[in-house]
């Protein structure tokens, strides 16, 4: 009797009932877009177990396997980004476009998602374009104080655009925007380590400083090279450094720190145990990506940034500067780090009130549980 009244009081209450909850989450390229989707997506699963979440990504991108190593299902996009240079990749940048769109709006039209979810890269912006298309809902994860053209246009046409810096009403209709944070791998970040075993894990010594040279998922050249041009004076000092590489300086860098022979020097394709790395640095030394930022603000060391130059509209540049001017990190420029690095390291490291300043001020800009807040907002639009 309650069934037959549920059906006439409202018609559709048993499709309603029984439509699952699906969502795709398009987002890579690099660490940067790739562990905020991964953390959305953990934390979707954490509120509700059943949910069918899907990822599209790019085809020979970072993504491709880091996504399926975290246990989700991934589709690759045959796309690419446009070269501001001159390239001749560029002449295949409208066909890849014109097919990753018709291939987007396929997987759209299989899955069925409830909503669509973007955290940058290649794919992200196919892939939400075309859910606009078929009148499904997109939620834009917007890392950086200075967003993309794609994103600012596919803005007015999100249910929602979830922030991580204040001030984004320039860019995003203010009815829209909800400042999260940034998610980062709580997975990783949500158990503080022992300082010791921390430093047991690189090998180092608990009476010498540490310093934690990351330039990001892929590397960063400039700061390599200013590392490789300088590991005398890591000896001389007697300063110990772990130095995460990338894949591509790894060789150079394992080769330079031989010539040195100082057993102070750590050299690592990728940190995976990053916490333990964070853990045991009195100073980091990182690119300004917004991801790399948020994993700052949520340990709360002193950090140098050094943004990249050539990142889209010098976004980097920006979100250092966000955290300059708060006193919350010390920004170098690109083309000043290999004279200005050593100085301003030897500097912080032998003033402990400086350092505590810089932690106090950057932890004020940790939101710890950006991936939950997201992953909740995306639920009551579902």
């Amino acid at each position: 009797m309650k069934n037959i009244l549920m059906k006439k009081l409202i018609p559709n209450h048993q499709t309603i009932m029984q439509v699952p909850k699906r969502v795709i989450i398009s987002g890579g390229g690099t660490g940067g877009h790739i562990f905020p989707a991964l953390a959305i997506a953990g934390a979707l699963r954490k509120i509700d177990p059943d949910i069918d979440i899907l990822f599209v990504g790019a085809k020979g991108k970072m993504e491709m396997e880091k996504v399926p190593n975290n246990g989700y299902p991934i589709i690759g996009l045959w796309i690419s980004g446009f070269q501001r240079s001159l390239s001749l990749s560029n002449l295949l940048f409208p066909i890849k476009l014109l097919v990753s769109m018709i291939k987007a709006l396929m997987i759209l039209r299989k899955f069925k998602p409830s909503i669509v979810i973007g955290t940058g890269g290649y794919a992200s912006g196919p892939v939400l374009r075309a859910a606009t298309w078929l009148n499904i809902p997109i939620v834009i994860q917007e890392q950086n104080n200075f967003p993309g053209v794609t994103n600012r246009i596919l803005g007015r046409k999100a249910a929602c655009i979830c922030t991580a810096f204040d001030g984004m009403e320039r860019y995003f209709p203010k009815d829209k925007i909800l400042l999260t944070g940034n998610p980062i791998r709580e997975d990783i970040f949500k158990v503080k380590p022992n300082r010791l075993d921390a430093l047991n894990e690189f090998g180092l010594e608990n009476e010498k400083q540490v310093v934690f040279v990351v330039g990001g998922s892929q590397g960063a050249r400039s700061i390599n090279q200013a590392i490789a041009a300088n590991l005398t004076f890591f000896k001389e000092k007697e300063i110990q450094l772990i130095w995460q590489t990338g894949k591509s300086f790894y060789q150079t860098a394992l080769d330079e720190a031989k010539k040195i022979d100082y057993t102070g020097i750590k050299v690592y394709e990728f940190i995976n145990t990053i916490n333990m790395a964070f853990e045991a640095a009195n100073v980091v030394v990182s690119r300004a990506g917004a991801i790399a930022i948020s994993e700052l603000c949520r340990v709360g060391k002193p950090a140098i940034l050094v943004p990249f130059p050539y990142a889209a509209g010098d976004h980097q540049t920006k979100n250092a500067q966000a955290l300059s001017d708060r006193q919350a990190a010390i920004l170098i420029s690109d083309n000043e780090i290999s004279k200005e690095l050593t100085v301003i390291l030897e500097s912080l490291l032998a003033d402990k009130d400086r350092q505590k300043g810089l932690s106090d001020s950057i932890k004020l800009m940790a939101k710890p549980d950006a991936a939950n807040t997201i992953a909740t907002k995306i639920l009551s639009i579902i």
